[in-house]
């Protein structure tokens, strides 16, 4: 009876994980999952083109832009004109033995004073104040730059992070798809006397770890599509509830979002006997709703394209780099500026007044009814060396700190080009070992425990370790994928160029 037995395992288990998930690695990320009628599939395109248009970083560096360009407005303006108007509203006479005669209000026809004020600068310093805001205009605009790569790096990230979690719960699935039908057949043999109880309570003891793969990878998958929805500006949180079944892949529950045992029921045909075989061995699991279904080819491998010098030259116009150079002009246009200052500007003042107020005059033979009088004054400020060699030392001040800051950004670029080419060729390598044929031994070694279980040379158990180590080696070809993919992600955010991050 064991010849039969094995024999028919042999056909459950053979139709299980060798065959069926051979064709899973092709498909990897694009397989649909229940994930709600709400969440509508998004490539990594689509997310791009959104993340452009609705990033709140890029957003605010954009209003950025916006106060810079209102900035320079204010720059390149004259300083305004002051005029200034008055008159005397009372007035009473003093004798010269102190007494007070005459006292009365007037109206402002009969007593005005008025006045143009104009501030004359020197040294240039109108356009050296434009030529600030100007400078701070183009650092803006590279710190818009800098929030896309920036941002389109996390974004990348976070995508791919969930691609890879897609691509381990498709092979988790598949794995419970397969252990299900194998767990089937052994509660049949059971029932029918062919296999003691304790052949499918090992069976049942070491699948246990294969329902903790299926329910990681759909938290990860969540985790990773609500930090794709964040950085769309979009709610991780608003979506319907309605994901949950694949009957398929033996997502069905009986309750939605229920995650424990099914209820007791009538025993059906292929069902064990009462007792410990007959103890639930997978989690009742629905796929949390979401409020994307990422969807890409997770198994493609894109060349880089570029060589090494070619991307170490472009380090230069990096977004980052591009606005530290920027600032620092800015900081010496400023330090201009501030040496401006020892040309002292001049404030010129013109008056007019006119006054019908009784006159003093007792010698003259003509009546006076009004005196106008005419007036100009010139302001200089005195004392303000010191104040100006303290705005140059400020100013140059911050100019070496922009200085510095410029250097620091353009080392930090070439630290970063550094890191992300050692980490391409890295990953790279390490792809290529999967995909050179490690993924097919693995598979080969799982075939071959197999025909030794048929020809009684192996247990049960060992088909299971055979399959463990098939799964391993599966979900770590898939992680030698995401890092070679976020390799290419981080070469582009280490050197701006773009074209590099794989487009899926």
């Amino acid at each position: 009876m064991r010849l039969p037995a094995a024999a028919a395992l042999a056909l459950a288990v053979l139709a299980g994980p060798a065959g069926a998930q051979t064709s899973i690695p092709a498909a990897a990320g694009s397989l649909p999952l229940p994930v709600g009628q709400a969440a509508r599939p998004l490539t990594l395109a689509e997310a791009e083109s959104l993340l452009v248009e609705r990033n709140l970083v890029v957003i605010a560096a954009r209003r950025g832009v916006d106060a810079a360009r209102a900035n320079r407005l204010v720059a390149a303006s004259l300083p305004p004109p002051q005029v200034v108007v008055g008159n005397s509203f009372a007035q009473f006479n003093e004798t010269a033995q102190g007494a007070l005669k005459g006292a009365r209000f007037l109206s402002p026809g009969n007593n005005i004073q008025t006045g143009l004020q104009v501030l004359v600068e020197r040294g240039n310093k109108r356009t050296l104040r434009t030529r600030v805001a100007e400078d701070q205009i183009g650092a803006a605009e590279a710190q818009v730059l800098d929030a896309v790569r920036t941002s389109l790096f996390a974004l990348r990230q976070a995508f791919l992070g969930a691609l890879l979690a897609r691509a381990n719960l498709e092979v988790a699935l598949g794995n419970r798809q397969s252990l299900d039908r194998t767990e089937a057949l052994l509660r049949r043999q059971l029932r029918d006397g062919a296999i003691p109880e304790g052949d499918l309570l090992r069976f049942q003891a070491s699948r246990l770890q294969f329902e903790s793969d299926v329910t990681t990878n759909a938290q990860a998958y969540a985790a990773g599509v609500a930090a794709v929805a964040a950085l769309l500006s979009a709610d991780p949180a608003a979506f319907q509830a309605g994901a949950g079944t694949i009957p398929a892949l033996g997502i069905n529950p009986s309750q939605p979002g229920r995650l424990g045992p099914p209820e007791p029921g009538p025993r059906g045909r292929a069902e064990a006997p009462p007792g410990p075989a007959s103890a639930p061995t997978s989690v009742r699991t629905i796929l949390s709703p979401v409020a994307f279904d990422v969807r890409g080819r997770f198994d493609a491998v894109p060349d880089l394209g570029i060589g090494r010098d070619e991307l170490a030259s472009a380090i230069g116009s990096r977004a980052d780099v591009v606005a530290a150079q920027r600032q620092l002009a800015a900081a010496n246009s400023n330090r201009l500026l501030a040496e401006a200052g020892q040309s002292r500007d001049v404030t010129v003042s013109g008056s007019w007044g006119r006054s019908r107020l009784s006159q003093d005059l007792p010698n003259s033979r003509d009546q006076l009814d009004a005196v106008n009088s005419f007036g100009i004054q010139f302001s200089v400020p005195i004392f303000t060396q010191q104040i100006v060699r303290g705005n140059i030392g400020v100013a140059s001040a911050q100019a070496g700190q922009a200085e510095a800051q410029a250097r620091a950004a353009l080392l930090q670029a070439r630290a970063d080009f550094a890191a992300g080419w050692a980490t391409y060729e890295q990953a790279r390598a390490l792809l290529n070992l999967y995909t050179g044929g490690a993924l097919n031994r693995a598979e080969e070694a799982y075939r071959s425990t197999e025909q030794a279980y048929l020809a009684g040379g192996r247990s049960l158990i060992d088909v299971l370790d055979a399959l463990r180590v098939l799964n391993a080696t599966r979900v770590q070809a898939n992680q030698a994928r995401y890092a070679y993919l976020l390799s290419l992600a981080q070469l582009e955010q280490a050197t701006g160029v773009s074209g590099i991050a794989p487009r899926l």
